[in-house]
């Protein structure tokens, strides 16, 4: 297949290229719409019993309370609930919603009077609703609703929270983060390619293949999230993925073809032996990305598959733009590739590293003596991982001044019980009226509960008050909806230990009740998600296994990448939980520390997993040609060292750039991710490949690339290997 690529690319060079432009341009119309079929939510899992629970509130009850409008004096002292003018404003709000269609469940303070809906300071009041239809209806109604009814009029403030509120903010925030970053990543990264070419030809070949990757990825998110649910956070890992694996593969090929040309190779031939070899190791290092994100597949939320869908979809537009791009630019330039030389020219364009050989020398003398040092380091700096604590998305993940964050804090600061937080219970079926009312007074005696609401009253540590009309809508002849109101803090210990008490309790009737709620989806997201971390993780390692061995020939290499890619990927997640959950360089970053986001962290691993595992293969490609060319054990690593120490410190360089970009974002766990990301794959390329990787191969001696005879044989049969282009002619028939 690599051969046919390179023979393709050498007789029909200027056909793909214009195939490619016009590929482009398509690509860039079809994505232009990629925004808006991308959702903000899916950190639910659908099967989960809150999950349940809202579906049943929503056709049954008219739903649970998603958006919140706060009426408020404009200034300190400005008119208040009682004036003429803040109750005009007020009643003005609600008759609105009432009347509108696309909103049920209105609970207003004018209408009701309840004390929930009036601040403690009797300065303030909310209206709390439902709005209808899926995620992508609802947030359209949403913004109509908040353009409608916000803003400042005679002294008073209308601002707009809750859930719906908080999704729009954040994907508001994603698509300013995502243009900053770019408008970072881009410049940088030019400049990084200059530094490491010295060609400012060859340093734009592996940029148009990364914004060529880009392209296809906003088209392939478009496609996804017109036939299927797609996080709107997709966006900033694919981009990232597509511009930094597109540059890196570009960057291999690039290299490999430059090489071969200084050593004294035409045109043809050289190209052929880039496709063969270093496209080989692209094919390789794409699969075990593919392969680690493939893992996300496992879980239930859309919020981690769809990052599946589409990272996997990206590595292959990255690989296929690589492969069919960069190989017919080769051939029309050259070497004119070389071109645009700049002052050091001379340093960059040598195929060898000879720091990074230096250094792989001298870690394989003292490999006991380097290499400790180094994994005492970075178990130091997984050590906050003993104390994490995991948590979902909620307002804080925005900046202090989002008006939907704003709106959260007031409410939960100002508001003695903010029902909109309360824990929604449901029954699958119908309930009588007197295990209904045991069941209520039940609950309403266990920790933290300030009152319980169902349709036979108001319960108090067990006590009944007679129900009132706003009691009625919560009976329906085959559910119960009941609304249990704390004053413990939203995610915390309390308030998870309290779904599980409520969840304990006898059944009314041996009546199913779902437990629904912010803090019952929580619980169910941290059980569902840990329920299947060891079938991610254990796909993963099976995988990446198989095709390291399918690489390599060695059962032993792959062994040695993964426990050197676990020490590495510890070492950054604990500094994210040093970070963002214990809150060091929180003032600096701009973000408020919390729980570490439990599907971030998850991607994270992932993402990183994959990646690490891109320069493993990078490495051990030069490192397995070396040896099958017969090198000792010696020379097999300071030479695989030297000839990639190069490349894989600037495709490191490159990508983690595309990554770091992203602590400039307004959100915190897309600060985490990218900052541990980007740390994750500086950690490996350094101390990983230029230390670790030396002085195990220097432990392990001969048996580094040992494999049983059976499945030597096998690897000779399916391993991929390309046959050296000499040999293939030797072995062409010959007439007799």
């Amino acid at each position: 297949m690599l051969s046919a690529i390179a023979e393709l690319a050498l007789k029909r060079a200027r056909l793909l290229l214009v195939l490619t432009t016009v590929a482009v341009v398509a690509l860039g119309t079809l994505g232009a719409g990629a925004f808006g079929t991308l959702l903000s939510g899916g950190f639910q899992d659908p099967d989960a019993p809150s999950s349940r629970a809202a579906v049943h509130i929503d056709k049954t009850f008219g739903g649970e309370t998603n958006l919140l409008f706060l009426v408020g004096p404009r200034e300190a002292g400005g008119p208040g609930p009682g004036s003429a003018a803040f109750d005009a404003r007020g009643r003005a709000l609600t008759d609105g919603l009432r009347n509108d269609p696309a909103v049920s469940n209105v609970a207003s303070y004018w209408d009701t009077g309840s004390p929930g809906l009036l601040s403690e300071d009797g300065g303030q009041a909310l209206v709390a609703l439902h709005v209808k239809g899926d995620e992508t209806r609802r947030t359209e109604r949403a913004e109509a609703l908040i353009d409608r009814y916000t803003g400042d009029r005679d002294g008073i403030r209308v601002r707009a929270g809750g859930a719906t509120a908080l999704g729009i903010d954040i994907s508001t925030q994603v698509s300013r983060d995502l243009a900053l970053a770019e408008a970072i990543a881009v410049p940088v990264t030019l400049l990084l390619l200059v530094l490491a070419f010295g060609s400012l030809v060859a340093a734009t070949l592996p940029l148009v293949i990364g914004l060529v990757a880009i392209a296809g990825t906003f088209a392939l998110l478009f496609v996804l999230g017109s036939a299927t649910e797609v996080s709107v956070f997709a966006v900033n890992l694919t981009t990232a993925l597509g511009l930094g694996l597109g540059i890196d593969y570009a960057l291999l090929l690039v290299s490999r073809f430059r090489e071969q040309l200084g050593a004294g190779d035409e045109v043809p031939e050289a190209l052929r032996t880039t496709v063969r070899t270093a496209g080989r190791t692209v094919l390789f290092s794409a699969a075990t990305v593919a392969a680690a994100l493939a893992a996300l597949l496992v879980f239930p939320q859309y919020f981690l598959r769809s990052f599946a869908y589409a990272g996997i979809g990206v590595v292959a537009i990255a690989v296929v733009a690589a492969l069919l791009v960069v190989p017919p630019l080769l051939a029309v330039l050259g070497h004119r590739v070389n071109a645009g030389r700049v002052p050091w020219a001379t340093a960059a364009g040598r195929p060898e590293a000879p720091f990074w050989g230096r250094l792989a020398a001298l870690v394989m003398r003292r490999p006991a003596l380097t290499a400790l040092p180094v994994v005492a380091v970075l178990l130091l700096v997984a050590s906050p991982l003993l104390g994490v604590a995991f948590g979902t998305p909620d307002e804080r993940v925005l900046p202090e001044d989002a008006g939907g964050r704003q709106v959260a804090t007031a409410v939960q600061d100002d508001f003695p019980a903010d029902e909109a937080r309360a824990v929604q219970i449901v029954s699958a079926s119908a309930v009588g009226a007197v295990p209904l009312g045991r069941y209520a007074g039940e609950v309403s005696r266990l920790d933290g509960v300030v009152r319980v609401d169902a349709s036979t009253g108001t319960y108090t540590d067990g006590r009944t008050e007679r129900p009132g009309p706003a009691h009625t809508a919560l009976g329906r002849p085959d559910a119960q909806h009941l609304v249990v109101v704390t004053d413990s803090a939203p995610t915390s210990g309390a308030a998870q230990d309290l779904v599980a008490d409520i969840r304990a309790l006898e059944r009314p009737g041996g009546t199913e009740m779902l437990v629904g709620g912010a803090d019952a989806t929580l619980v169910d997201s941290k059980r569902s998600i840990g329920d299947r971390l060891p079938l991610a993780a254990g796909l993963v390692v099976v995988t990446t296994f198989l095709l390291l061995f399918l690489f390599t020939g060695s059962v032993v290499q792959p062994l040695r990448a993964l426990l050197l890619n676990a020490i590495s990927l510890s070492a950054a997640v604990g500094a994210m939980v040093w970070i963002f959950q214990d809150g060091h360089l929180s003032s600096w970053l701009g973000f408020t520390p919390q729980p570490m986001d439990t599907s971030m962290t998850v991607l994270l691993f992932c993402v990183a997993f994959g990646l690490s595992m891109d320069y493993e293969v990078f490495v051990t490609s030069r490192m397995k040609e070396s040896h099958d060319a017969g090198a000792d054990r010696t020379t097999v690593v300071t030479q695989g060292l030297a000839r990639t120490g190069r490349i894989v410190s600037t495709a490191a360089g490159l990508l983690a750039v595309s990554f770091f970009a992203f602590g400039t974002s307004g959100i915190s766990f897309l600060q985490m991710f990218g900052l541990g990301t980007g740390l994750a794959i500086v950690i490996d390329a350094v101390a990983v490949r230029g230390v670790l990787v030396p002085a195990a191969m220097r432990l392990l001696g001969r048996s580094a690339w040992y494999a049983p005879a059976a499945l030597r044989r096998l690897h000779r049969r399916v391993g991929l290997a390309e046959e050296p282009a000499a040999e293939k002619k030797e072995r062409a028939p010959v007439a007799v």
